[in-house]
Parts: C-alpha cells; sequence; structure tokens
C-alpha cells in the first residue's frame, strides 16, 4: 500500500515538474518577444522593406475569404486593381497566418501579434533542439536569446520580412531533424525522413529564400555526418526528406514553378536585389541601400567574432559532441564565406541561388549556430551578458547612426483598409507582373469595362470579384472591349456562352475581350490550371502515404513489443 502511495506522489512530482519545464520556458520566451516590442507602444508599427506587400497581402487574403475563397490564387487589387497571381507564387504560411490574426485582433495590432508569435514561436523551437544537450536553465536562456537575436530584430524593425521571420522557427528544427536521422539505427533511419520531410515541406511553404538555405544546409550537413559516419544510407535518407517534402508542398511548389513562364520573374534579381549588391561591404549609389547594408555588415561581424571566441571556450562541450561541434562550426563558416564578395562564383553556379537575393540572409542559420555555441561555449553569466550588451549596443548603434527604422501611425494602417474597401488598390509587385502588362503606365482611374474602339456600348457590371467578373456589353457594332484587369492565362473568358481568345492592350498590358453587335454577355473566371490540379493531387497522396506510414510503422512497433505475462 506504502508502494502504491509512493508512486502516485512521484508521478504528481513529476506532473508539477512537466508542467513547470512547459510554463517556465514559455513565459521568459514571451516575455523577452513582448519586450522587443516596447517601442511599438510609442513609434507606432515598423514599417520596414516589405511590410506593404505582407500587410496589403492580409488584407487581399481576408477579403477573398469573405468571398468563400480558401485558398487565393490571384491578389485582385495590386498594380492598383488590374491584379497580379501573387499567390501562385509567394509561399501560404505567412499571409494565412496574418489573414487571421488580422480577422480575430484589431487591424492596427494584428502585425504586432504576428512578430511576438513569431518570435515565441522560434524561441520554442530552439529550446526544444537544445534540451537534447542542455541543463533547463540553459536551454532556456539560448531559447530566449534565439528568439530576441540582433538579426531577428533587424527583420522586425527595419526589414518586416514576416515569412522569412517565421522559416527561423524552422532551423533548430532542421538541426533536430538530421541528428535524429544521424543517431537512428539502420531500422530507425527511414523513420526520421517523414518528420525531415516536414520541415523541409514547410520551409517551401514559408518563404522560398529560406527554403532554399535550408535544403542547401541540409546538404551539407547530411555530407559531413555522412562523411563522418561512412554511412552513404544518410544520404539516401536526406534524398527521400527532399522529395517528400517537395511532394508535401506541391500544390504550392508546381504551380509556382510552371507558371514563372508568365510573369517578369527577373525583375526579382534586378539591380538593387542581386547577389552582387548584397554582400557584405559592398557600396552602391544608393545610400539608402548602403546605409542598411552597414546595418547587416556590422551584425555579421560581430557574430562571427563571437562565434569564434564561444568555439573556443566550448573546449569541454566539443569534447562530448565532437561530430556536433565540427557540425556547426563548419555550417558557421559556410554561412559566413556566403555573405562575402569572394563566394560571388557560387552564388552563380549553384542552382537557385541567386533568387535568394541577398547573401546576408545566410544571418538566418547564423543566428541559430551563434546562440547555441554562446550557450555551450560562454557558460560564465558576466560573458553571456556581455555578449547580449554588445548586440543590444549593434542595433541602437545601427539605429543611431547608421539607418532610424521607419514607423507607420494608426492613420497609416486604417488609410491600406480604406484602399482596399474603396477599391483603389495598392502598388503591385514588380516580379509577379503578368508578361507584357506595364504598370507605370496604367490609368488608375480608369473604369472596369470600357470600349478599346470606336463602337457605342451600354455596359452593365454585374459582378467584380477576385476571381469571377461578369457584365453585359450592348454593342452598336462589332469592337473589343478593355478590362481593368491584366491578361492572364489562368482567366477564361467566355462571351455569349462561348470561350474566345482574349488579347493585350499593346500599352498596358491589360485585357482586351473581341465582342459582337447587339447584347453580349462576359463571363471572366480564373479556373484551375493543370499545374495547379495535378500540385494538389500530388500533395494529397504524399500526405495519404505520409498517413499510411505513420500507421505501419507504429504498428509495427507495437507488434515487436515483448509481452508480459498474466501472473
Amino acid at each position: 500500500m506504502s508502494l502504491g502511495k509512493t508512486s502516485g506522489a512521484e508521478s504528481r512530482v513529476g506532473r508539477k515538474s512537466g508542467v513547470g519545464l512547459l510554463w517556465a520556458p514559455l513565459l521568459a520566451i514571451a516575455g523577452a518577444a513582448f519586450a522587443a516590442e516596447i517601442p511599438f507602444f510609442f513609434l507606432g508599427t515598423p514599417s520596414g522593406h516589405d511590410v506593404e506587400f505582407h500587410l496589403y497581402s492580409w488584407l487581399e487574403v481576408l477579403a477573398q475569404w469573405k468571398h468563400g475563397i480558401f485558398y487565393p490564387r490571384w491578389a485582385a487589387l495590386a498594380h492598383f486593381a488590374y491584379g497580379e497571381p501573387r499567390f501562385v507564387f509567394y509561399p501560404p504560411a505567412s499571409w494565412m497566418l496574418g489573414a487571421l490574426l488580422s480577422a480575430i485582433f484589431p487591424w492596427t495590432v494584428a502585425s504586432g501579434v504576428y512578430l511576438w508569435i513569431v518570435l515565441v514561436a522560434a524561441g520554442v523551437a530552439m529550446f526544444v533542439l537544445a534540451r537534447r544537450w542542455l541543463e533547463r536553465r540553459d536551454a532556456i536562456f539560448v531559447a530566449v536569446l534565439y528568439a530576441v537575436n540582433p538579426y531577428h530584430l533587424v527583420i522586425v524593425y527595419w526589414r518586416s520580412a514576416f515569412a522569412e521571420l517565421l522559416a527561423s522557427c524552422l532551423v533548430p528544427l532542421l538541426l533536430l531533424c538530421v541528428l535524429k536521422a544521424v543517431e537512428a539505427t539502420e531500422h530507425e533511419a527511414w523513420r526520421a525522413m517523414v518528420p525531415l520531410s516536414l520541415v523541409l515541406a514547410a520551409a517551401w511553404l514559408t518563404n522560398a529564400p529560406a527554403a532554399v538555405m535550408i535544403h542547401y544546409s541540409l546538404a551539407l550537413l547530411l555530407v559531413f555526418f555522412a562523411w563522418q559516419r561512412r554511412s552513404a544510407r544518410l544520404l539516401l535518407v536526406g534524398a527521400g526528406a527532399v522529395g517528400l517534402g517537395a511532394c508535401l508542398a506541391a500544390f504550392y511548389l508546381l504551380p509556382a514553378i510552371y507558371e514563372q513562364r508568365w510573369i517578369d520573374i527577373a525583375q526579382a534579381v534586378s539591380a538593387g536585389s542581386r547577389p552582387a549588391d548584397n554582400f557584405l561591404f559592398i557600396h552602391t549609389t544608393d545610400a539608402e541601400h548602403d546605409a542598411f547594408n552597414r546595418i547587416v555588415t556590422w551584425l555579421a561581424v560581430v557574430e562571427m567574432v563571437v562565434i569564434v571566441v564561444a568555439a573556443w571556450a566550448a573546449r569541454r562541450w566539443r569534447e562530448a559532441q565532437r561530430e556536433v561541434w565540427n557540425a556547426l562550426v563548419g555550417w558557421a563558416i559556410a554561412c559566413s564565406v556566403l555573405m562575402f564578395p569572394v563566394a560571388g562564383l557560387l552564388w552563380r553556379a549553384l542552382p537557385k541561388m541567386q533568387f535568394m537575393q541577398f547573401p546576408w540572409r545566410w544571418l538566418l542559420c547564423l543566428s541559430m549556430i551563434f546562440t547555441l555555441l554562446v550557450t555551450v561555449g560562454l557558460r560564465r553569466c558576466w560573458w553571456r551578458a556581455a555578449v547580449c550588451a554588445v548586440s543590444i549596443l549593434v542595433i541602437v548603434g545601427a539605429w543611431r547612426y547608421a539607418q532610424a527604422p521607419w514607423w507607420d501611425t494608426a492613420d497609416d494602417l486604417r488609410e491600406m483598409q480604406d484602399n482596399m474597401a474603396t477599391g483603389a488598390g495598392y502598388e503591385g509587385t514588380d516580379e509577379y507582373t503578368p508578361l507584357g502588362a506595364e504598370p507605370g503606365v496604367i490609368d488608375k482611374e480608369a473604369r472596369d469595362v470600357t470600349v478599346d474602339g470606336p463602337a457605342q456600348a451600354a455596359i452593365h457590371v454585374q459582378q467584380w470579384d477576385a476571381e469571377s467578373r461578369m457584365f453585359t456589353a450592348e454593342m452598336s457594332a462589332a469592337d473589343r472591349v478593355a478590362l481593368r484587369l491584366f491578361r492572364y492565362p489562368a482567366w477564361r473568358v467566355e462571351v455569349n456562352g462561348r470561350v474566345v481568345e482574349t488579347a493585350a492592350r499593346a500599352e498596358t498590358g491589360q485585357m482586351l475581350v473581341p465582342v459582337e453587335a447587339g447584347m453580349n454577355r462576359v463571363e471572366i473566371r480564373f479556373v484551375r490550371t493543370w499545374d495547379r490540379a495535378a500540385g494538389g493531387w500530388i500533395s494529397i497522396l504524399a500526405v495519404a502515404g505520409v498517413i499510411v506510414w505513420i500507421w505501419m510503422t507504429r504498428r509495427g512497433t507495437s507488434d515487436v513489443r515483448p509481452r508480459t505475462s498474466a501472473a
């Protein structure tokens, strides 16, 4: 009887300890993330490089949800209501989360809530990784430091790159999954493929440049561990995870790859956005560009120096975790080299590297290594305090002497809502502009439908939604009507129930629809092209395969468990 009471007490203590392990890290990370946003209460919302792109995307998605379009493809009010296929190409995770938060919270605080949630999620991901080696107190420290590391603060205050920040949650999980695959037995190694593939799929669905970075990091880590262990099996597991991850994300990936031929994707690496213009210590003719480049240059140099010191100081941890230490140092060296002009040839030669645009984006991975090595190498409190102080000084110095952040007030944010509500629209994105379109010469005050030629017409617009338009045109003679809509192959146009071939106006690229004399009923729909249908089915089959694999794996595990006697 006493044994039963003792074990019950121990289980209660265990449960309480588990609760403590859960809530203490969460409160610490949440508090640090909140502290990072204190200036918001006094200055407004940071208006970084990408803020309008993301916030208008959230409003666009929210508006389309209200019309029953769960997964938008066409940004109807981009380019001042001429539209662009933004959501075909930009991964869905950030704009889905942003739109959801915009539906729940007041619009003026939605972005702040988003940033807080993402910083907390990044800290939790790091805590899960760090608990493999570190005591609870050290794991909490590294989680907090990672959540509010200097590069994250640069994203928050200067860049507003909401999707890239969300991808930071995946970097610790990538290393965790790789280590599980490395430590797995031959029988268990293939099971490690599924969680690794989920991380890779999540990367594609979060931020394409970060996904490229994560896949190259995976290749580096797997090659290193395969060489250390003399095991080709790790490379096969990694290749399988890459393939499965791509299949899971195929509903986004296949259309994004195939339909690039329909947009001006080369604008993504135009002057100012090319890797050659964004290496550390690079100078251009753009003063604002160079001011921001100085910020990330100082930050990168500080992190590199601290990593060197921390890696040298982590001698004891290196003896216990030599493979992991070597992998982290090698990964840090690769990230650092790729940020300097000397790596220009690699940026031109390696597939898709140029579409990462900014070499300093490798700070996303380097910052994870930075926080981990600081924690395992600099054990004394005063060392850690010094690193935190230097990090804060870098941010404050950048704010004061290089480039102060820009700010949006509540009125600025409400103006965005007004532009959406009135249908005035907003500026689009160069690289997502349909081929042949010329946003710089469009008439922002144009009607939805006008006659392109000399004929007279009575036009009545019956419906003008994001993915479906309908109107009638009673024409005095055969002619063409010009729409306030850029031509894109996914638009199907029917005139009086018959599919017609449209054209693009030479000056603007807007759609021209041929109509006959008399009454014309025109229906325009954004249809599901073959690539979207195929991508969707590939993802469905991949998800089904993963579910079956997990079920069979668990069933096989339960079958081999030793049975205890009933005695």
